[in-house]
């Protein structure tokens, strides 16, 4: 009875129907542990689905504007490969694209069609976050990720539809992604209520690798399905992220007070403070569930110690980011690598090497900032170092493959490192801040402000990309190098901060050495 911690009579939540099935089979409760083990891999799967949908985007755009290619004279450094078109392949199924994508303005469209995406999904995540903190975070995931997958599915109909006006592709993408905004701060928020600070950054870190996971998956399932039509590359990942989301109705638990699962430590630490207040114990409940019951406003929420920086920077890293995310495979196909220009299929698979690099960066981040204690000072530093790799990429991408592919890695690692650790170990943290009292209705609040300021620089830099690259893609990759730039140093004054109290905190344990060691001197 003591090691399953039930519920007070008069406390009512309701279990997931598969967390009851699966209790059912074990014939016991499940563990704190074992929620927690579901929680990972359920939210995991989950957010890599919202991924995944989002990526098919990035692997069709050279398929539906393949004409583009053709245009020599705005890609200035690879004019002496022009030669060999045939090394390039990219008319090899689909014709001559699809209209209204394949004209001369064909690469504008597909910008636009990123920054009414990215600009909703922004906006519609300050407004999911506000509303995951009020509701149940189940239910809510759940519309978001059926919606999303009808809406992903209904862009990849206009393949079958036949239809070519660019106002449809523009409005299913838009409220795409309306519903694509409910999944960041929903995930953050449960994983948040379930794993407390310690190791947050490397746990968090480790999980967080189902944004490149998602990405990867996304580029190999639409690449594999262009020779049979571009609409598959979007209805497939559109059905899969629908069975998620009835995954996530059935087992998913939002919290441990939904399914009256808490931790011995939890239990012993409330009986304590219970002894401690000596008889006040009902006017003391009653203040504790006053707090958790209240959800932080929006803008308080923006007043939390560290929320604004951490905005801002992410605002110039994910920037960096979606702009790989969305037009990597497109630049890939349009480099001569080697003197040879890659198909579309064998461009999309090979983006994924950014995101492998991506996975190894976030948790490098996520555990060194919690070696370190300093959020901000990995953060920065990531960035800061991310500059140099984009540099490279761009100036030695193209002498080989296996050059390419490296240098392509250790842009993903420095790139998707401080943008990992910022949505995922640092949102978690600040919406748990101490100026909140206790409360963790801030976490999904909190979220959405950081990934939604974040996703505003999402929705420009491929935007800008769109145009920009169109005269040079060095310009677009000068412009990526000074976004890293500016996301380092918008995180100065908490990594002066950070460095002070390290100063501070290695003098005083300095001072406690020298104190203790001076008796043992006089002895």
């Amino acid at each position: 009875m003591g090691s399953e911690h039930e519920l007070p009579a008069d406390r009512s939540y309701s279990k997931p129907l598969g967390i009851r099935f699966l209790e059912y089979i074990k014939k016991a409760k499940l563990s704190y542990e074992s929620h927690q083990a579901i929680v990972l891999i359920v939210t995991f799967f989950a957010y890599a689905s919202y991924h995944a949908t989002r990526k098919t985007t990035s692997i069709v755009k050279s398929a539906l504007d393949p004409q583009s290619s053709d245009v020599g004279l705005k890609f200035p450094w690879r004019i002496t490969y022009l030669s060999a078109p045939e090394s390039k392949g990219l008319s090899w199924v689909l014709g001559d694209g699809w209209a209204p994508f394949n004209g001369s303005d064909g690469t504008a469209l597909l910008g636009q069609l990123d920054v009414a995406f990215l600009s909703v999904y922004a906006l519609g995540m300050y407004f999911s976050g506000h509303m995951g903190d009020r509701m149940n975070l189940r239910i809510f995931l759940t519309v978001g990720m059926v919606g999303t997958g009808l809406f992903t599915s209904l862009f990849g109909a206009g393949y079958w539809a036949k239809i070519h006006s660019f106002y449809y592709y523009l409005i299913v993408q838009m409220i795409a992604g309306l519903f694509q905004s409910t999944g960041w701060p929903s995930v953050v928020a449960v994983v948040g209520k379930w794993f407390g600070k310690k190791k947050r950054g490397l746990i968090m870190g480790i999980w967080n690798a189902h944004t490149s996971v998602g990405n990867i998956t996304g580029s190999l399932i639409a690449s594999a399905l262009l020779s049979y039509g571009w609409g598959w590359s979007f209805v497939v990942p559109g059905l899969l992220i629908a069975f998620m989301g009835l995954v996530v109705f059935f087992f998913l638990p939002v919290s441990p007070e939904s399914v009256g699962a808490y931790r011995e430590e939890d239990e012993v630490d409330s009986l304590r403070k219970n002894e401690e207040e000596e008889g006040v114990t009902e006017p003391l409940l009653g203040s504790n569930t006053e707090l958790k019951e209240k959800a932080v406003g929006f803008i308080e929420a923006w007043k939390i110690p560290g929320v604004a920086p951490f905005a801002f920077c992410l605002f110039f890293a994910k920037l960096v980011a979606y702009t790989f995310l969305y037009w990597l495979p497109y630049y890939i196909s349009h480099t001569a690598i080697e003197g040879k220009y890659l198909s579309n299929e064998a461009a999309g698979n090979l983006s994924t090497f950014f995101d492998i690099g991506g996975v190894l960066g976030g948790i490098l981040a996520g555990h060194i900032s919690d070696r370190l204690d300093a959020r901000a000072i990995t953060a920065a530093t990531f960035m800061y170092c991310a500059i140099p790799a984009l540099y490279f990429y761009r100036s030695y991408g193209q002498v080989s493959l296996v050059m390419n592919v490296a240098l392509m890695f250790i842009c993903g690692m420095f790139v998707n490192g401080p943008y990992a650790l910022i949505t995922t170990a640092v949102s978690a943290d600040l919406g748990t801040h101490s100026s909140l009292r206790g409360s963790s209705k801030a976490l999904a609040t909190v979220t959405a402000i950081i990934d939604g300021t974040g996703s505003v620089g999402a929705a420009i830099g491929p935007l800008l990309t769109g145009y920009i690259s169109a005269e040079s893609w060095s310009a677009v990759f000068t412009m990526l190098m000074g976004a890293a730039l500016v996301a380092g140093l918008l995180l100065t004054r908490l990594v002066v901060a950070e460095v002070a109290a390290r100063i501070s905190e290695s003098r005083s344990q300095g001072g406690s050495q020298t104190r203790s060691e001076a008796p043992e001197l006089d002895v």
